[in-house]
């Protein structure tokens, strides 16, 4: 694939989007927090949204004592609804957009936000709420005057970078239903011609998808302010890879490894280990780490610079693939025959330090980490993860035992990978049972307070517990299973189910540990 540089692209993206309050929190410290996305809030709408319910769950956590509020990305998913699946690593999901708050901004009526889908027990209907979303968009659209709305014009010049290319393809995939990889060739390659004739045909509706994207932009920054304001950090999440089929890919191939058509010739995934015979075909195509250093790795700090102005602090999602990562030829139907390749290593984070200054990131170094991702890790600095979930299968030198943990670690007591702690232990074979036992020193009555407890008394800087384990909620508030393509990221939390006595108990807890700084126990 050709290059098609883009000169422009760093000077127009995400510039100013960053809150400047966000500074004055001081990172890293000892600290606790939630695991919560967005969507799983409560809710009349079907979905949990970043309007209100957020408002009021950031205020939940401050009176709690909990100073990190961590989501998973933010992006609009494609097929299977995951956040780490979206249509763009720029663009924020419209499901996320609350109709209250456009209402607020006269953008809805009283009679619009009547016969939003209910959820099914506690799960979102994905398919029902996305009809009935778009159906209040359109209508909120057309009162729409980028004019006069707050803050339009403005989000609209300072995203022009990523927003153009993303509104553009948004609006060819509304009318094509189908992936740019079966779009008209012309379209498909971005011949100029081609992409100025789809613009002026399609001219509404890319100005439909800006639209929503500067609604997701308002809403959010009113929530992440708001925490700002409640001492709460939002605390995200970014993937390594993109989906193929998506903004990101389409507008920038000449960074991944894509053949004739555009189709990938290597695809991402993980080799085969005890948990999976023929290991994880992904179907994210590779990134061409050599075209990316010459280019000073242009996409990739934009991409992070962007993020960090919607979040305090965040994850690198499959840190080990920046030493090196797992490539599986395309035409292969599993992950078993594949290579490891070397990726950028430490260059790449210099360049992003150079760029950005010191990055407030946590890196995912869970798996099978060889010396070498280790060796990176530790050059960085950054902290890694502990899960106490994996801490119990073998002897003393597991390295999730907290009496393992270096300081500068943050400790999970699982995470949306993961079972709930609840229904992780049921499932648990007795030796692994008697272990957690004897370690943690209990009878197990109530074994997910018992390890909340313990990750708070850990040395580890900062510690998080998803919302499930705060409500003690068992396996059917599982959020994902690893390889399991459907039924995932659905899970919603009822308001009802909020218990201020656990709550308080998660405060005593928070100071008693010194993750309340100044307080007193």
């Amino acid at each position: 694939m050709a290059r098609s540089p883009r000169p422009e692209y760093a000077q127009q993206v995400s510039a100013g989007e960053g809150n400047p309050e966000s500074e004055d929190l001081p990172w890293p410290e000892r600290s606790a927090g939630v695991l919560l996305h967005p969507a799983s809030l409560p809710g009349r709408f079907g979905i949990g949204d970043i309007g209100p319910e957020a408002h009021r769950f950031a205020e939940l956590l401050s009176r709690s004592g909990q100073r990190l509020w961590q989501v998973m990305p933010l992006g609009p998913t494609g097929p299977g609804n995951s956040p780490y699946a979206a249509r763009s690593s720029f663009a924020g999901s419209p499901l996320l957009i609350s109709p209250e708050m456009l209402a607020a901004d006269g953008l809805a009526e009283a009679a619009d936000l009547e016969g939003a889908p209910p959820s099914p027990g506690d799960r979102v209907d994905f398919d029902a709420v996305e009809r009935w979303k778009e159906g209040l968009f359109r209508r909120a659209f057309e009162r729409f005057d980028r004019g006069c709305a707050p803050g339009a014009n403005e989000f609209f010049a300072r995203s022009a970078g990523w927003l153009q290319d993303y509104a553009l393809y948004m609006a060819v995939r509304s009318r094509a239903a189908r992936s740019w990889l079966e779009w008209p060739p012309e379209l498909a390659s971005r011949d100029p011609r081609a992409l100025a004739g789809a613009r002026d045909r399609l001219r509404e509706e890319v100005a439909y998808h800006e639209f929503l994207q500067w609604a997701f932009w308002r809403q959010w920054h009113g929530l992440k302010e708001h925490c700002t304001r409640l001492g709460v950090r939002i605390f995200g999440d970014i993937p390594i890879f993109v989906a193929l089929d998506s903004a990101d890919v389409w507008a920038n191939q000449w960074i991944f490894k894509l053949g004739p058509g555009g189709r990938p010739e290597v695809v991402a995934g993980v080799p085969p280990d005890a948990f999976a015979a023929t290991g994880q075909r992904w179907g994210n195509p590779h990134y061409r780490w050599d075209v990316l250093k010459d280019d000073g790795y242009g996409w990739w700090i934009e991409r992070l610079r962007h993020t960090l102005g919607l979040v305090d602090l965040l994850r690198i999602d499959h840190f080990r693939g920046f030493e090196a990562a797992w490539e599986v030829p395309a035409q292969e139907e599993t992950a078993m025959n594949g290579r490891w390749v070397p990726g950028p290593g430490r260059d790449f984070f210099d360049k992003a330090e150079e760029a950005l200054g010191k990055l407030p990131l946590v890196i995912e170094d869970l798996g099978v980490i060889t010396r070498k991702v280790r060796a990176l890790r530790d050059s960085l600095g950054y902290p890694g993860m502990k899960v106490l979930q994996f801490a119990f299968g073998d002897d003393s030198r597991n390295p999730y035992l907290p009496h393992n943990y270096a300081a500068n670690s943050v400790v999970y007591t699982g995470t949306h990978d993961n079972d709930t702690t609840a229904g992780w232990y049921a499932s648990l074979a007795p030796g692994e049972r008697d272990r957690l036992h004897h370690y943690v020193a209990t009878d197990g009555s109530d074994i997910v307070s018992d390890l909340i407890r313990v990750a708070y008394a850990s040395v580890a800087e900062m510690a998080v517990v998803p919302m499930q384990d705060v409500l003690r909620l068992g396996s059917e508030a599982r959020m994902n299973v690893p390889g399991q393509a459907m039924g995932n990221w659905g899970w919603r939390f009822r308001a009802e189910q909020i218990d201020e006595g656990r709550m308080t108990w998660l405060r005593d807890l928070a100071v008693t540990y010194g993750r309340v700084p100044g307080a007193k126990g």
